[in-house]
């Protein structure tokens, strides 16, 4: 019995090792700049690595003490966290799997469309009160304002690899045909009737495009290409869960039989 809990204490010690980097690359991603105005993209690491880390310290603590109603609440709060967990990865392909951006001509950057992306997405940043708390996030932030310095002229910027939020909500889009005269500060439009968004740009520097759809379907890029890395981590970290889970209840099962076996012979030898 004592192999067999050695075995399961040793797994979970893994386990509780693997959630430190899944709770250090939540939090990676929730400060880097281009996420840092979606709550959605703050949390969902953190959490899952947060909730592993309570689960594994209560298995290692039940396999090294022995305390095998703690082992046993392990073992059901682990499959319970797998399915979950499972269920959450497929929920999030699902939702990310549609939208992308479009080429456009004469630039190395893409634009978005917000019909292009799945409608939870799409019910979840235009719901007014997301939306409202997002736009006063973009307009306090540096996501448009150091474009200003890392691009001077209009070719470096037409050759830039804009993130997707950069790209909808800095600049207004390319077929109203404005004029160039710096990232944020734009003139003279050729089509500015192709789109609302075409009327609704602004040079005021607290509003630029934070009102049009292309932000907001830049911004769904944006989660879309995050949760994309967040789906491999969590797809990775689920292998290796069920993988740890089964040898634990399969050195659980073991320690069991032993303890079976042991009590039958000390009742049949005294």
């Amino acid at each position: 019995m004592a192999v067999s809990n050695n075995i399961t204490g040793a797994l979970n010690f893994v386990a509780m090792v693997l959630s430190v980097p899944i709770i250090g690359t939540g939090i990676w991603l929730a400060t880097r700049e281009d996420a840092e105005c979606v709550r959605v993209l703050r949390w969902p690491l953190i959490v899952v690595g947060t909730i592993l880390l309570l689960i594994s310290f209560a298995g290692f603590v039940g396999a090294f003490w022995r305390v095998q109603y703690l082992l046993v609440i392990y073992l059901i709060f682990m499959l319970l966290f797998i399915v979950l967990l499972l269920a959450f990865v497929i929920f999030a392909f699902i939702v990310t799997n549609k939208g992308g951006g479009h080429s456009v001509p004469g630039r190395n950057y893409k634009e978005y469309q917000i019909s292009d992306f799945s409608g939870w997405l799409r019910n979840y940043v235009e719901k007014s009160s997301h939306w409202n708390r997002i736009e006063r996030c973009l307009s306090s932030s540096d996501v448009c304002r150091k474009l200003n310095q890392r691009y001077l002229s209009a070719q470096d910027f037409f050759n830039a690899h804009l993130t997707p939020a950069e790209s909808g909500c800095c600049k207004p889009p390319t077929f109203c045909g404005y004029t160039f005269v710096n990232p944020t500060f734009w003139v003279s439009p050729t089509n500015q009737n192709a789109d609302l968004d075409c009327m609704v740009w602004s040079n005021d520097q607290l509003q630029l495009c934070y009102n049009c759809n292309s932000c907001k379907a830049g911004i769904l890029g944006n989660i879309k290409r995050e949760w994309k890395k967040i789906n491999i981590i969590l797809i990775v970290a689920l292998v290796a869960l069920i993988w740890v889970y089964l040898v634990g209840c399969s050195a659980f099962r073991n320690a069991q039989t032993e303890d079976l076996f042991r009590r039958y012979k000390e009742r049949f030898t005294s």
